[in-house]
């Protein structure tokens, strides 16, 4: 009867492992994120919020450790750029930030167990939670950068870095307004080790409309709206813009900048310094 007394004794001599690395970012954060979230905002919380934002880049910066991508700036910044949770943009991919000049180019390079808590936390948003799904949906692209939303038009073939476990290239169009139009910008995905990293760049290409999708547009927009409905025309919207974008990435591979749009993809994805 003394061996499982002994056993239990050595289970708790035993030293208690570490949480990971990222633990200590996410309590951080979440911490700073209930403090000024209920806080009455004043020049004095700006400040303080300014500081927590500096703090957390700093944690970040020891996780993923040191990144240069030729174009962007040297020195990462927080990609989580509010800790208010009402306000607009909250929630973004947890990660360094890296910016070209006018910020055409941006850069995000974080770690696939913080990617991971990521997903979860946007589950409600309709974010796939597997990693290679996520990265082909445009709910990733539209919650992990800037404030504005994102319509994904076409997925670009590229050719996987061997330092690579996954790389993905879609071609899509970001904006605050209407979404249906040429799309310009090409964002890459791809993951190296424990590192994940994500470029996206606008007027990366220049593209044109599809005569055959915009007939598909034409007659879903024709079709009747469900007056029952109080969303019946953004709905009908909706649903011609789907079939509007799918249209576009089956005809895509056959238009004369689709080459152009592939060079650009891979090129984004050679400048990452995947190890």
């Amino acid at each position: 009867m003394r061996l499982p007394a002994l056993l239990c004794l050595l289970v708790l001599a035993m030293p208690v492992h570490a949480a990971p690395p990222e633990r200590h970012y996410l309590d951080l954060r979440d911490r700073y994120i209930a403090k000024f979230s209920k806080a009455r905002e004043s020049e004095v919380i700006y400040k303080q919020h300014d500081a927590a934002l500096k703090e957390l880049a700093g944690v970040l910066r020891g996780l993923v450790g040191p990144v240069a991508i030729k174009g962007l700036s040297a020195d990462g910044r927080s990609n989580v750029d509010t800790l208010f949770r009402s306000d607009v943009g909250f929630g973004h991919l947890d990660g360094l930030s890296f910016a070209s000049d006018g910020d055409k180019t941006q850069a995000v390079v974080t770690t696939t167990a913080l990617l991971t808590h990521w997903l979860r936390e946007h589950r409600a948003d309709g974010m796939p939670q597997e990693s290679s799904a996520a990265f082909q949906s445009d709910r990733f692209y539209y919650h992990a950068i800037q404030d504005a939303a994102f319509a994904k038009y076409a997925e670009l073939p590229v050719t996987k870095p061997a330092s690579a476990s996954a790389a993905f290239a879609v071609l899509g169009l970001r904006g605050n307004g209407e979404l249906k139009g040429a799309p310009d910008e090409i964002d890459v995905v791809a993951i190296s080790g424990d590192r994940v990293y994500f470029i996206a760049a606008r007027d990366a290409v220049k593209t044109a409309d599809i005569p055959a999708c915009e007939r598909v547009w034409t007659q879903m927009m024709a079709k009747p709206v469900n007056k029952k409905d109080p969303r019946g025309d953004m709905a009908r919207e909706d649903r011609a813009m789907d079939a509007y974008t799918k249209c576009f990435a089956n005809e895509a591979p056959s238009q004369s900048w689709y080459a152009a749009a592939v060079r650009k993809a891979q090129s984004q994805l050679d400048l990452l310094p995947l190890r």
